[in-house]
């Protein structure tokens, strides 16, 4: 395989558009395939986890699954933040959520379930785990995230890419979408009453979440 020479930073930031220069860059670009790889990986094993669990409960742990890969304009913001080099070895060690898949649960337990199942899988190693949903962040956001090593299968043999799985209830996500908006969009008119307002859904999404499944409990 070609060998590829470590990005300049300085020079793609200097270019008038950065982020266009770095996303036509040979290595990036078979650094994002190998991504999209992995994420298609994971997706596989959620859909199978998702089928069996179907058959077996007669129902599903998992209501939607989103994939993303962060862009390159993100990419570099977010090395110039960290005050790190613009390199392919860069890219793979510390930035750990380049690639991105979103599961969408109906209820709590299937979030801890459909994680368990997933990391017990003998090709998945678990890098790290954050459960922001039994330790919200101050802001009321509820998720549980994961930092996943998979394997990946290339002509050029197996390699080991990291993967970000955010795992959270339908309405934990509808909450996420609406402080998304609220965090990146300009001129909001009283963003602090806003964001309490959110805040309080947060507490009560939570209790309507563990509401809702102990009624499912109830019901099965």
């Amino acid at each position: 395989m070609e060998e590829f020479t470590p990005f300049q930073f300085d020079d793609i930031k200097s270019s008038e558009r950065p982020e266009i220069v770095l996303a036509n860059a040979p290595q990036f670009k078979e650094l994002i395939m190998q991504y999209e790889c992995a994420i298609m990986e994971v997706n596989t094993k959620l859909h199978v986890l998702n089928n069996e669990f179907s058959h077996l409960y007669q129902r599903n742990p998992i209501e939607a699954i989103k994939t993303r890969i962060k862009t390159p304009a993100s990419i570099l913001e977010k090395l110039e933040r960290r005050n790190l080099p613009l390199c392919v070895e860069t890219l793979e060690k510390d930035l750990t959520d380049i690639a991105g898949v979103r599961v969408i649960c109906p209820f709590p337990d299937d979030i801890y379930n459909v994680a368990d199942l997933l990391c017990s899988q003998d090709d998945v190693i678990l890098v790290q785990r954050k459960d922001y949903i039994k330790n919200p962040k101050k802001n009321g956001y509820r998720s549980l995230h994961l930092i996943i090593d998979i394997p990946i299968f290339l002509a050029s043999g197996k390699k080991n890419m990291k993967v970000e799985v955010q795992l959270r209830t339908i309405a934990m996500d509808f909450w996420a979408s609406l402080d998304h908006k609220l965090r990146y969009k300009k001129n909001v008119k009283n963003p602090e009453e806003i964001a309490m307002e959110l805040r309080e859904c947060a507490d009560i999404i939570t209790g309507i979440d563990l509401k809702m499944q102990n009624i499912r409990k109830k019901i099965q």
